[in-house]
Parts: C-alpha cells; sequence; structure tokens
C-alpha cells in the first residue's frame, strides 16, 4: 500500500507551531477534592468524566449537614459556581447531560446539574442570564442576528428553568436547603425578602415569556412545554408548593414565610385561581392548615382570602341550589356552613370579617344565590353578640334614606335577605333583643322611609320585611299587615318565610362528595337484551355469466313525463386539482346540544367548526321548548362561544357567535341573562369578546320585547315535529299574516335582523337617535321659516303625514313603533330584574372595587361607552308602560351623573356621545311621566341640564365637525327636552331645589 501513496511535498509545522504558540495543556481526568477545586475544573472547559466528577462532589456538598460547604447557601463561592455552570456548562454539555439521564437514574450527571442549580442562586443565576440574552436579542433588531446561537441558549435555558422548578415540593426543598445552615434570624430575614421576591413577583413569569417569544419569533420551535411563561401554570405550579409546604406541618417561621409567598403570589394576575386550588387542596386539614395560613396573614389580606374563598364555595356548590327551596338543599348549605366554620374556628378578627361581608354598603354575595348567605350567617348564629350585630346593622343600613335611594335595587334585596335570616336568628337565640328592637324608633323610621320611598319595588321590600319581623314578635291583631297583594303572592311568602330558616353545621365531606357524585354520576345499568334468532335469508343469485349488450334508441331515452333537472352548482371542494386533498368524509350536523359544545370544542378541525357555529342559532331555538337539553348546558355553551377564537378566519364568524349567544339569551332569559351579566364583569375576558357579551345582552333584550324579529326564530327555527308539512301548510296558512311559522323571505321587515355586524349596537343606537330627534328637526325647522299661515305645509305636518299620522296633532311626537308580535308586558319585568339590574348593580360594586385591574378594564372608552348604550337599550325596550320603569330610570340617571362617568367623558366624544343617548333614551320613555320625573328627581334633572348645557358650549358644530357635530346636536335634542319637562313642571320642583348649587 505504500507504494501506492506518492508524497509532493513535505513539511516541518509542528515545530514551528511550538514556536510561535505555546501548546495546549493536556486535560486528564481529575476528581476535585474541594469546592475550589470543583470551580477551577469548570473553568477550564473539562472533559465529561472531570464534569461529572465535580457535579458530584457539588451535589453531595448540597445537602451536607456537618459545617461543609453547601452550595445552596448564598455566599461568593457558590454564585461563582452557579455562573459558571449556566453561562459555560449548561450551553456545552446540556444536549449530552440530558441524553444519559434517560434512565432516570437518581444519581445521573443530569440530575446531579439540577440539584446544584435548584437554590436561590441558580434560579436567579438562571433568571440574569435569561434577561442577558433577550436584551442581547433586541440590541440587534430586526436584521440578521449576529449571534446565531442566542435563540439556541435561550431554548436551553428555558428547559433548564422548567427542569428546575419540576415537582410539587421545588420551593420547599430550596428554602430549606438555603436554610439549613443559617441559624442566625438576622441572615434569614434578607433571604426571606429575596425569596419570596423570586417565586411571587412574577418575575420568572415575564422573562420566560419574553425569552419563548424571542424564540418562537428566531425558529420554528415550539414553545409548548415551556409552562413557566403561562401565567395561569405557573400560579397552579405555586399553589401546589404552597399547599405541599403547609402539609409538611413545617416550624411557625417557615409558615410565616410560606403565608408571604402567598400573599406575593396572589399578585400575579390569577388570585381567585391560586386560592381556589390552596382551599380545595386542603379540605381535609382546613381546620388546622388553612387556618394557619390564614392567621399568618395581615387583616387586610385575611379579609381578601376569606371573601374569595365565600366567592368560590358560591360560585361552584351553591348558587345551582337557586332559591334553595328543594329539601336536598339544606345538607349542601349545611355542608358549606361547616367549611366556613372549620376556617373561622374561634378566631375573632375571622369572625369580624364574616359580619362586614354580611353588612357591608357592597356585600353580602351580590349577584350570587341565597345559599352562600344562608350558610354564611348559620357561622355567624353561633355567637349570640355577632348575630344581634348583623341584625342591628342591617336594620339601620336598610331604613337609611340615602341607602335606599341610590343603591342599586339589586343589592337592597340582598340586604333584605340577610335581614330577615339574621331576624330569625336572634329570635331564636335572644327573643328579647329581637322585641326591643321593634320598639325602638330605628325600625320604626325604616319602615316609615320604606314605605315613603317612590319606587314600587323598595316599597315592596318594607312592607315584607315588617310584616315578617312582626310576625315574629307580635301575636294576633297586633301582627302588622298590610293587605297587599304583592306580600301574599309567591314571591312575598318566600321573603317572609326566610325568618323560619335555621341551618345547621353540617360534615365538610358531605359538600364535595355530592359534587364529585354530580361530575362523575355512575353509569346506569344497561337493560339485558335478548338477542334474537338471526332469519335465515335466501342465498343471493349469482350473476349471470357472459356479456348483455342491449341497444337504446334517442327516441325511447325522451320521455315528457320525466322532469329535467338543472345542472348542479359546482362543489368548491372539488375546484382543488389535487384529488388527494378533498375530503369526502364530512362531519354531519349536530342534532342535539352534547354534539354541538363537542363541536365547538374541537378547535382543531375546520368543518365541525364551522358546521357548528352555523347550525347554533336555530339549535338552541329549536331545542328551548323541549326537554331539559338547553338549559341542563346553557352555561357551558355559553362560555364556549365567549371564547372562541376566529383560528380559521371563518366569514361571518363574529355574526354567526352572536346569533348564537342570542339565541341562548332568548331561550333562557331568567339563567342566561344574569349570567352573561356576571361574565361581563367578572370573567377572564378580552375587551372584545366583553364588547361581544354587551351586544348580545342588548339585542337579546330587545328581540324579547318584540323590537326585532331574528331571522332565525321565524320558520327555520321551528321544531320539525310541530310543523305541517310544507304542502299542507300553504292551506292553512295565509301568506299575508305573519305568524312564527312564517318563512323567511327576500322581502322581510325592517325590524328583521341581517347578518349581525361587528357594530350591530352602534347601528340601533343611530336609528332610534334618529328617531328621537326627527320631530325635534322637524319642529325647529317650521319655527324658523316663518308663521304657519303663510306655508302650505309645515316640516312637521310633511313629517307626520310621511309617517301616516295626524297632522292636527302637531306636538312634539315620534314615529309609532311597528310591533312584529303581540306579547304580554311580563316582558318588561323581566328585562329589569335579569339585564337591567345585574348589569346596574354590578357597575355599582365596581365603582367601589378595590381591583385596579377591575376598574382599568371597565373604564375602557370603548367598552364604557358600549355599556351605556346597552343600559339605554334596555330602558327603551322595556318601554313606558312597564311597573318599573321609575326604578330604571332612577338607577341610570344616577351611573350617568356619577363623578366616575363623567370624568371619563371629559375629551372622549364616544363616551359623551353614551351619556347624551342614555339621557334621550330615558326621557323619551318617560315622555308620558315627565312630571313624575320631575318631582322625584328634581336634582338630577337640573343637573343633567347643567351638565348637558356645558358640553353643548364645548362642542363645535358646522359642516366640517364630522363627529363632533353629530354629538352636538344630540346634546341640543336632549337640552330641548329637559328645558321643555323643567318649563313645565318648575313649581313642582321649586320644594326639592332649594339650597341647589
Amino acid at each position: 500500500m505504500d507504494g501506492l501513496l506518492t508524497p509532493v511535498s513535505t513539511s516541518r509545522a509542528s515545530e514551528k507551531r511550538e514556536e510561535t504558540k505555546p501548546a495546549r495543556k493536556q486535560t486528564s481526568h481529575r476528581a476535585p477534592k474541594s469546592a475550589e477545586d470543583a470551580l477551577e475544573i469548570l473553568r477550564h472547559e473539562p472533559d465529561y468524566d472531570s464534569l461529572v466528577s465535580a457535579l458530584r462532589l457539588l451535589a453531595a456538598g448540597k445537602s451536607a449537614q456537618d459545617g461543609g460547604f453547601n452550595l445552596a447557601s448564598p455566599g461568593p463561592l457558590s454564585a461563582q459556581i452557579v455562573q459558571v455552570l449556566v453561562s459555560e456548562i449548561v450551553p456545552n454539555y446540556w444536549t449530552l447531560l440530558k441524553e444519559d439521564s434517560n434512565g432516570g437514574k437518581a444519581s445521573s450527571p443530569f440530575k446531579h446539574l439540577l440539584g446544584c442549580l435548584g437554590s436561590i442562586t441558580g434560579v436567579n443565576s438562571i433568571l440574569v442570564r435569561l434577561r442577558a440574552l433577550i436584551q442581547e436579542a433586541r440590541s440587534q433588531g430586526n436584521g440578521v442576528s449576529k449571534r446565531p446561537d442566542i435563540s439556541m441558549n435561550l431554548r436551553i435555558l428555558l428547559d433548564l428553568l422548567c427542569h428546575v422548578l419540576e415537582g410539587g415540593d421545588c420551593v420547599w426543598r430550596i428554602w430549606n436547603s438555603a436554610t439549613a445552615s443559617l441559624t442566625s434570624e438576622a441572615k434569614i430575614r434578607p433571604l426571606t425578602h429575596e425569596f419570596v421576591s423570586l417565586f411571587g413577583s412574577g418575575r420568572v413569569v415575564s422573562l420566560s415569556a419574553e425569552a419563548a417569544e424571542v424564540v418562537s419569533q428566531t425558529s420554528d420551535t415550539n414553545n409548548d412545554g415551556t409552562w413557566p411563561a403561562d401565567a395561569l401554570k405557573y400560579t397552579q405550579w405555586l399553589g401546589r408548593n404552597i399547599v405541599r409546604w403547609l402539609e409538611s406541618r413545617s416550624a411557625e417561621t417557615q409558615v410565616k414565610v410560606c403565608s408571604e409567598l402567598f400573599v406575593k403570589a396572589l399578585q400575579l394576575g390569577h388570585s381567585e385561581l391560586l386560592v381556589k386550588n390552596v382551599f380545595l387542596a386542603l379540605v381535609p386539614a382546613i381546620d388546622t392548615q388553612f387556618r394557619v395560613l390564614l392567621e399568618a396573614l395581615r387583616p387586610t389580606e385575611q379579609r381578601k382570602v376569606l371573601f374569595t374563598v365565600l366567592g368560590i364555595l358560591s360560585q361552584d356548590y351553591l348558587n345551582r341550589l337557586g332559591d334553595c327551596h328543594k329539601d336536598t338543599s339544606k345538607p349542601i348549605i349545611s355542608s358549606a356552613a361547616s367549611a366556613i366554620s372549620n376556617i373561622i374556628g374561634s378566631n375573632e378578627s375571622l369572625r369580624s370579617h364574616l359580619v362586614e361581608w354580611l353588612t357591608s354598603s357592597s356585600g353580602a354575595g351580590l349577584g350570587e344565590g341565597i345559599g352562600i348567605r344562608r350558610a354564611v350567617l348559620a357561622v355567624v348564629a353561633q355567637d349570640k353578640d355577632s348575630i344581634v350585630t348583623v341584625l342591628e346593622k342591617s336594620i339601620s343600613q336598610f331604613g337609611d334614606q340615602l341607602y335606599i335611594k341610590h343603591s342599586p335595587i339589586l343589592q337592597q334585596e340582598v340586604h333584605a335577605q340577610v335581614l330577615l335570616l339574621s331576624a330569625g336568628y336572634a329570635f331564636m337565640k335572644s327573643p328579647i333583643k329581637l322585641t326591643m328592637l321593634m320598639r325602638s324608633s330605628v325600625w320604626l323610621n325604616t319602615i316609615s322611609n320604606r314605605l315613603s320611598a317612590p319606587h314600587q319595588r323598595t316599597r315592596f321590600l318594607g312592607m315584607v320585611v315588617g310584616e315578617a319581623l312582626s310576625g315574629l314578635v307580635d301575636k294576633g291583631e297586633k301582627r302588622l299587615d298590610f293587605h297587599m297583594e304583592e306580600t301574599n303572592e309567591e314571591e312575598g311568602k318566600w321573603y317572609k318565610g326566610l325568618t323560619q330558616v335555621s341551618e345547621e353545621i353540617g360534615t365538610i365531606g358531605d359538600l364535595f362528595t355530592k359534587q364529585a357524585d354530580k361530575e362523575n354520576p355512575k353509569p346506569a345499568a344497561k337493560p339485558s337484551i335478548r338477542k334474537q334468532a338471526p332469519v335465515s335469508k335466501a342465498p343471493p343469485k349469482l350473476p349471470q355469466q357472459g356479456f348483455i349488450i342491449e341497444e337504446l334508441s334517442d327516441e325511447e331515452m325522451e320521455d315528457d313525463d320525466l322532469p329535467t333537472y338543472a345542472k348542479p352548482d359546482s362543489d368548491e371542494e372539488d375546484s382543488d386539482d389535487d384529488p388527494t386533498l378533498i375530503t369526502r368524509n364530512k362531519p354531519k350536523a349536530p342534532v342535539y346540544i352534547r354534539d354541538l359544545i363537542t363541536y365547538l370544542r374541537d378547535t382543531d378541525n375546520y368543518d365541525r367548526q364551522k358546521l357548528a357555529l352555523t347550525t347554533a342559532p336555530p339549535l338552541i331555538r329549536r331545542k328551548a321548548g323541549f326537554g331539559t337539553e338547553v338549559s341542563e348546558h346553557a352555561e357551558e355553551l355559553a362560555s364556549l362561544l365567549i371564547g372562541l377564537q376566529d383560528k380559521f378566519e371563518i366569514d361571518g364568524f363574529d355574526e354567526l357567535r352572536a346569533q348564537g349567544m342570542v339565541a341562548l339569551i332568548v331561550a333562557q332569559p331568567k339563567m342566561m341573562a344574569p349570567w352573561f351579566a356576571k361574565t361581563f364583569f367578572d370573567g377572564d375576558y378580552s375587551i372584545s369578546q366583553r364588547a361581544a357579551v354587551l351586544v348580545v345582552l342588548g339585542l337579546g333584550a330587545r328581540e324579547l320585547a318584540g323590537f326585532e324579529t331574528s331571522t332565525y326564530a321565524t320558520g327555520g327555527g321551528a321544531f320539525p315535529s310541530k310543523r305541517l308539512p310544507e304542502r299542507v301548510e300553504k292551506l292553512f296558512i295565509s301568506p299575508s299574516n305573519p305568524t312564527d311559522y312564517q318563512l323567511p323571505s327576500s322581502s322581510s321587515t325592517k325590524s328583521s335582523l341581517k347578518p349581525l355586524p361587528p357594530n350591530a349596537l352602534e347601528t340601533v343606537t343611530k336609528s332610534l337617535t334618529s328617531d328621537f330627534l326627527a320631530p325635534l328637526a322637524a319642529s325647529a325647522a317650521d319655527s324658523a321659516t316663518g308663521p304657519d299661515v303663510l306655508k302650505l305645509s309645515t316640516f312637521t305636518s310633511r313629517l307626520e303625514n310621511k309617517q301616516g299620522t295626524d297632522p292636527k296633532n302637531v306636538k312634539i311626537k315620534h314615529k309609532p313603533r311597528p310591533r312584529i308580535r303581540n306579547i304580554p308586558n311580563t316582558t318588561a319585568q323581566l328585562l329589569y330584574t335579569s339585564f337591567f339590574s345585574p348589569l346596574t348593580a354590578r357597575f355599582q360594586a365596581a365603582l367601589h372595587s378595590s381591583s385596579s385591574r377591575t376598574r382599568g378594564i371597565l373604564f375602557q372608552p370603548y367598552l364604557l361607552s358600549l355599556y351605556l348604550k346597552t343600559l339605554a337599550l334596555l330602558v327603551h325596550a322595556s318601554g313606558p308602560s312597564t311597573l318599573s320603569l321609575p326604578e330604571m330610570t332612577a338607577e341610570l340617571w344616577r351611573i350617568l351623573l356619577s363623578t366616575t362617568v363623567r370624568a371619563h367623558a371629559v375629551g372622549d366624544l364616544p363616551v359623551t356621545q353614551a351619556i347624551l343617548f342614555g339621557f334621550l333614551a330615558m326621557l323619551d320613555v318617560n315622555e308620558g311621566r315627565m312630571r313624575d320625573l320631575c318631582s322625584e328627581m328634581g336634582r338630577e334633572v337640573v343637573e343633567a341640564q347643567e351638565w348637558v348645557a356645558e358640553v353643548f358650549r364645548g362642542l363645535r358644530g358646522g359642516d366640517g365637525a364630522g363627529e363632533e357635530a353629530d354629538v352636538k346636536m344630540l346634546a341640543a335634542g336632549v337640552l330641548v327636552r329637559l328645558n321643555e319637562g323643567i318649563e313645565a313642571y318648575q313649581l313642582v320642583m321649586v320644594g326639592d331645589l332649594i339650597g341647589f348649587g
């Protein structure tokens, strides 16, 4: 072989290299004997065996308790070693170490590396390195990266962070290892601050999310496994670690650190989820560990956590009980009371928080069912002084004139229930105390103020409370009886029956056992089916052998009796050139609500998503009156529709989704309208999703009131078994008489809903505004063109003649609203109790909320203007004949004049326009009761006049003003209406306006 290779030239490069550059030292494997040796080895690019030896030494020293070196303990040497591991060793050896750990052995080098970095110093070093690489990547801009390894290093560090934080006891282990060699309180205190700030301040989430974004921009790698970048998953992980720490029954000092971490984690944005995870996980030991956690908090933090627990119990277990009139409700309420009692124990501070929750002006579970109030009062009633305090504060608040005038009716109903329940318990604990309260001036003033209130609902609550408490104390003819029909109806009897309610403290296990049984029902036993003997069939005939040729002439094929069919339309799916891409196995339209939910959940299937959206409105309407399918799955279906994303850019996605939610509201208005109102304020949704909720509430209310008719509510939505065949239907139903069976046609009425555009509510608002202002504009044109005697026809008469009314009755009148169908007036009360009242009551609670996040979202200009317009549309849809019109007018008027709302209207035309539209809608509906409006709300009317006049003066008009000119015209219309009312009834307002201004 040597003869086959002939050298071309020969040179000696080794000698030359030795002269110009010193030879590199040969790295041989050596085991380190100390931490300093390990640091020296790690700094000089060790081979794999030397690295393993160094990691083994550092990991073993980490758990030493004999005074040796502890890598987890903060110090200069520990910081240097960790910094070398993160910046040098991990980028070079991560893949190799991870491959060697596939066996899962605890003694693998990969586990040793995680053990070395599983400390406060290690996690901090990873975050610092992430921030440095992120800043370097950001500084390079959108150009070509100067260092293509940045994305790879970021991905490695994110993977390292996930492995270091893995496990339900990670936080506990890190704290124990960091404080194992520390005995001085002076050293532990700053370490506690750093520890809580590291895991509870959100640094891990923010840096991980930013790093994951950089990686996704520079590479196509999927980062779904980077759970620290998701605040929701990180909060769940932190909750599991806190639970594990508490279950370890550590020392009091560690519980204090755990409570500080818990409080800090509440600021991550998912406080309710964190409290829920900790609360439910500590249910078996709730009387010890969860109470220990609460007692370690400050009073303000105790109050926040306790109120959150009450909300969790109400939403997850008690709201589904409704009015709690069934016998099955009592055991569940008793179990919830047991959970609250175990949390409170004998702690007077926690008990005082319960009293505050029951009696605060915006508390007592606004918008929640009565079950949570019954459970809390059962706990408070264990102490006689506490229940008497609740009763005294409730009576004093219930009769306060400012409270009666300014609090939402929904809030007053909640406090009336608390008053009646506490009176029943107080009568059982101390009858004499209740009797003395009934004879006091506070009680007499309460009843007197309630009966003199201008609103019917306010008076009803006062009468019910008076009769119920008098029935406990007085006997015979001394009992108070107003002899009113309302108090003897079903609702009045239910209120008066609350004084007889008494709950026992049950066992906490029953609550969660019943909930688990409901979520995981046992499958019903399948009935035995007798197998029938198979029916013998004749064997099929074999096909005849050979070919059969039959000649057919064209004349025989022509048959006049056979109908001719047009050429079918081309299928879009067949237009693809590649036949392998054509999908023939398409899903069928769902026929059950459960199938519809399955389709909506399948977010990765385009055909199912589109089919579910197009099928949902008619399917929900068809199923509304048949069985309980819609009512049982309404909330789940609504949650899916609100959170649905247009992943496939489906045509008309927003319209179809809105029509589905409108169908849910129309099908179950009493249940779904309050649910949507609650979701708007409490749900974790974006601004666009919250806006969609408001649009759906407004359009659903107008359809229930008869102002709108959806195309899905006509024959297309009728249940097939309740319809006649098409041929027979034509014989009995005349097309000229529209009924519920009328098929949709191209010549639909003006009020029929077309496919909903994104600004559907804005379109309705503009239409109503033009209807309101048209008579005013015509009247102004008449006065500006001279005397009516010199004119052949006035503008007003032309307008009235065009609308088909008598021109002689020319005073500001409105175009009559066409009704699609005749409906009973019970809809007006439904719109108030289910639509209007939940929205206004929760808005009032949000005004007094301490959560900056809630206020920041709610007072976003677009969302605030849409909210005010929705309330105005609800008032207009209720109509002038509703009994609740005074309450609706007063609540909306005060919201529009509130300082917070008017402050956001400064310099914001959409909010200003929404406020003016609200005033105009109320003035139009209250046109027949303007005298009552001026007498009951004189101050508010004058205040509104002054504000609108100021807005009018501050706006410029003209052709080039655009939106500002429209707002000024709207302000002029409102100002004219207010001036007319004040001039006509100024004598009625004199007494109320003494001292005004």
